[in-house]
């Protein structure tokens, strides 16, 4: 209940006395453990598969290993218990399986496909984003040790660590997927896991056309400034669709180009078969060894890239993209947070000021006018639906503010009954400055495209 509702209940309540009435705050229940019987027979079993297996399952993987792993955890519960139910059984042969090659109570979370976010708050407590909701599961961990158990698994393949003296860390799964794990004595919880899953066959144009992210003259719009090689920014806020967005603007790059992609977790999923994926490195345990995005934009401009591809940029790496995008690397891509388009400028700002550089606000500006192309932006709306709100030009300076120009533009009108978003897009009838930048590279638009219209 809503306080909200909670206060219009109280006023319709008597009141003798005119008292002030209390409104009572309803105390938010955890979830309670589950009380699982046959928790110590999993723990034991487990513990003979690890000594029974040792190294022989190296190099085995897939299916093969899951079933050899299935029939020898059933003998060992046809051993240990006189007599079991069918269906727990099953359960009990799935976990102990997950556990050993899987990511244990989260493995199953992992294979359904509805499910795009997996938050784990502490062993008690575990959400999923489905259809961008969150829900509550029922699936928990034994303890903190069983969830940092997890965590060890998912960050030593790839060479990262976690511990007292480092206690975050960002890695990816086998299968791209991203993930965040905070420990003690940050996290108070308890260790806490964030995992943003992936398609596993990448997104295309026409998934964000069914998704109704943009519609059929965005689209050719931004397969035109792509192939056109503008310099191109996505913004938003967090959990918006921007990675899935540059992922699809990233195939409109013609396959023989070389394209070199840097990235703090390397996530992105690019079709071309000229592609250099480069991914930063935490420091060490003496604190040294460290490789930044900036280390790695740095080294992309001497690897002849004819694009450059920036995950994301939050730092002083931003000046070293915008003199990348000035010094004839243009057709480059990056994301970065923001509220609005405009807002992604001044957060540019702030991130060239970042890089140490003792640089006049103007000249930043300037840098930024002549490197940037164009800004997509990209928001969650309140029923989780994700939509390309803005795709708005970069025309240039004037005085001492940044120009801009939204090309395109999504109007919300209203919430439907079925508490969906509703609204339109609308091309607001101006025609870009940088048309002969299409024109050069042989691309007509036609000029009804940027007519006032609604779609």
């Amino acid at each position: 209940m809503s306080l909200l509702e909670r206060l219009e209940r109280v006023k319709r309540q008597e009141n003798p006395g005119n008292k002030p009435a209390l409104v009572a705050v309803e105390k938010k229940q955890e979830p309670a453990a589950k009380n699982d019987p046959y928790s110590k027979l999993k723990i034991k079993i487990h513990q003979q598969m690890i000594e029974k297996l040792g190294p022989q399952t190296e190099g085995e993987t897939g299916e093969p290993l899951q079933a050899r792993l299935e029939k020898l955890v059933a003998e060992a519960i046809d051993h240990e218990v006189a007599f079991i139910p069918k269906g727990e059984k099953q359960r009990i042969i799935a976990e102990i399986v997950d556990e050993a090659i899987g990511f244990g109570p989260i493995h199953p979370l992992l294979k359904d496909e509805t499910i795009t976010e997996i938050m784990v708050n502490g062993p008690r407590q575990v959400y999923i984003e489905r259809d961008g909701k969150l829900e509550l599961t029922d699936v928990t961990f034994r303890d903190d040790e069983h969830v940092m158990h997890i965590i060890e698994k998912i960050v030593a393949p790839i060479g990262r660590r976690i511990d007292e003296s480092s206690p975050m860390v960002d890695a990816r799964l086998p299968d791209g997927s991203r993930v965040n794990a905070v420990i003690p004595p940050i996290s108070l919880v308890g260790p806490s896991i964030t995992i943003r899953k992936f398609a596993r066959e990448p997104y295309t144009i026409d998934d964000l056309l069914n998704f109704e992210t943009l519609n059929l003259e965005m689209a050719a719009f931004l397969e035109a400034a792509v192939k056109a090689r503008l310099n191109i920014v996505v913004s938003g806020g967090t959990g918006s669709g921007k990675t899935t967005t540059l992922n699809v603007l990233s195939s409109f790059i013609p396959h023989h180009e070389r394209i070199v992609t840097i990235e703090d977790a390397a996530e992105l999923q690019l079709c071309q078969e000229h592609v250099v994926s480069l991914e930063t490195r935490p420091s060490n345990t003496d604190g040294k060894g460290a490789v930044t995005i900036r280390d790695l934009v740095r080294n992309a401009l001497r690897m002849r890239p004819d694009r450059i591809v920036v995950g994301e940029v939050r730092s002083g790496e931003a000046l070293d993209m915008l003199q990348a995008m000035n010094t004839g690397h243009d057709g480059s891509l990056t994301t970065g947070h923001a509220n609005s388009p405009r807002d992604m400028l001044s957060r540019l700002e702030t991130m060239v000021l970042m890089a140490g550089m003792d640089l006049p606000v103007r000249a930043i500006r300037e840098q930024i006018a002549s490197a940037i192309d164009l800004i997509i932006h990209q928001s969650r709306l309140r029923d989780g639906s994700r939509k390309i709100t803005h795709i708005t030009e970069v025309q240039g300076m004037e005085g001492d503010v940044i120009v801009l120009q939204d090309l395109f533009v999504f109007e919300q009108t209203g919430i439907g009954q079925d508490g969906k978003c509703k609204g339109l897009f609308r091309s607001t009838g101006i025609r870009p400055k940088f048309v002969h930048k299409l024109e050069a590279a042989g691309i007509n638009l036609p000029a009804v495209m940027f007519a006032s219209s609604h779609f």
